[in-house]
């Protein structure tokens, strides 16, 4: 599989974070040619596209020929006769990642992808096990992050309505809406219920923000990415290259609750700050790999420290997994969320859409991160009332209230003193964050997949 500029995104506006690629709407072979026909046309169309590419070749263990003379046996009626028989039928694959998308849905995916949205700022998936709806986490400055609504939140209800049995698309068209409105989300947070009632708003996603921040060795840079938007590259560029004139002397990525975005970014990024190695691999069902590597374009050479936690997926784990591999920079914070799926993100019928999951990623070592996340160099934990105090005043953020910032910068000012830009040496032992807050950072934020 080739990893083209435009391809390969993490859809922030259908399920969750995963990896996927952006495929042109219409298919190579005449059969998939962009039907815009009947609605049992549009079946076979999405039936023929997984049938050619899905992950898992023996599908789920189902018989896949059979499933296509069920529906296409079916008499449809309608445009939505079609679209409730498809969602039912990528069912079979028990693939919370591979979804059918209508017109609308589709629509909101690729405007969330390009850092624009109206809604009340949260990223949602579906736990693969239990099938509840699940907050993976906010994004900064937006109704959901204001109100204290977390990552791991459970979603129950949806304005008093339950969302038992209720997949992402469903969720999200009921959380958004027109601007200015209200919706009442009923959260489970461990044992408790909690209401939120949010109002709808037009959220303009920034994914880079930067700061110089003063420390016992001089001025670092601390850069703070929460989504990778569309511009997450351009501005990241941006944001080290003016540091870079600032004359820093080390730098503090922040990636905690970042859950991912296009996944071509990830690499562009990943560029900025390698000099040469592997940054991804990607493996499809017949096994063939294709490999993504630095190009000698990195920006700095100085070190670098990256805070991680579990709202950071995907993209994020790309990111950082390539940059621990490669022991260029140390990892602070706790593990990250564990998201390691590649999907083809295409158009179908007349505007709908369809991802698949086409693929698997690998870190430089080689290692799938899907379920199982990215452990950091130095665990952090920080506790629920540090956590709160954070998101109560952010102005603490990237300070030393903020202990994995702390320790983040204990690390970087080791690096510094001791000439070492990567995790070579790290210590052995996890460090875990004490009561009281010992550091200085710039507010954990957002995004992983389905945004609203």
């Amino acid at each position: 599989m080739v990893i083209t500029k435009r391809g390969l995104v993490l859809s922030a506006a259908a399920v969750v974070l995963t990896a996927v690629t952006l495929a042109n709407t219409g298919c190579s072979s005449k059969s998939l040619a962009s039907f815009r026909g009947s609605p049992k046309e549009l079946v076979d169309e999405v039936w023929q596209i997984i049938d050619k590419s899905y992950v898992d070749g023996t599908f789920n263990q189902v018989d896949w020929k059979a499933v296509r003379n069920d529906y296409l046996n079916r008499t449809y009626t309608s445009d939505e006769e079609a679209y409730k028989a498809i969602r039912e039928m990528l069912k079979k694959l028990d693939d919370p990642y591979t979804r059918f998308m209508n017109p609308e849905e589709f629509k909101n995916m690729q405007v969330e992808t390009s850092g624009e949205l109206i809604g009340v700022g949260i990223q949602l998936t579906q736990d693969e096990k239990t099938k509840k709806l699940v907050v993976i986490s906010p994004i900064e400055d937006t109704p959901a992050f204001t109100a204290g609504i977390l990552a791991k939140d459970i979603i129950s209800k949806i304005d008093g309505k339950s969302t038992e049995g209720m997949d992402t698309n469903q969720a999200v068209s009921l959380i958004r809406g027109q601007a200015n409105t209200e919706v009442t989300l009923t959260i489970l947070r461990d044992t408790k219920e909690l209401q939120f009632k949010l109002k709808r708003a037009k959220i303009e996603i920034h994914p880079v923000r930067k700061s110089v921040q003063k420390s016992p060795i001089g001025e670092i840079g601390y850069i703070r990415l929460n989504q990778f938007s569309a511009n997450a590259a351009s501005e990241m560029r941006s944001a080290i290259k003016d540091l870079e004139q600032k004359k820093v002397t080390g730098y503090i990525l922040d990636l905690r609750s970042n859950p991912g975005g296009l996944l071509y970014g990830s690499i562009e990024i990943a560029r900025m700050w390698l000099k040469e190695g592997t940054i991804v691999s990607t493996v499809d069902r017949v096994g063939e790999a294709d490999k993504q590597t630095a190009n000698k374009g990195e920006i700095t050479d100085k070190p670098l420290v990256v805070l991680v936690d579990g709202g950071s997926a995907s993209a994020s784990e790309i990111l950082s997994g390539a940059l621990q591999d490669n022991k260029r920079a140390v990892l602070v914070g706790t593990k990250t969320f564990g998201k390691g799926l590649v999907q083809s993100v295409r158009g179908v019928g007349n505007g709908s859409g369809l991802a698949v999951t086409i693929a698997k990623y690998f870190t430089p070592n080689g290692t799938d991160i899907n379920h199982m996340g990215i452990k950091p160099d130095f665990v952090v934990e920080l506790t629920d009332a540090q956590k709160q105090e954070l998101r109560r005043d952010r102005d603490k953020i990237a300070t030393a209230a903020d202990p994995q910032y702390a320790k983040a910068l204990e690390v970087l000012t080791k690096q510094v003193t001791t000439g070492k830009t990567g995790n070579d040496k790290a210590e052995s032992k996890p460090q875990a964050a004490s009561p009281k807050p010992t550091a200085t950072q710039a507010k954990p934020s957002p995004t992983p997949s389905k945004s609203k």
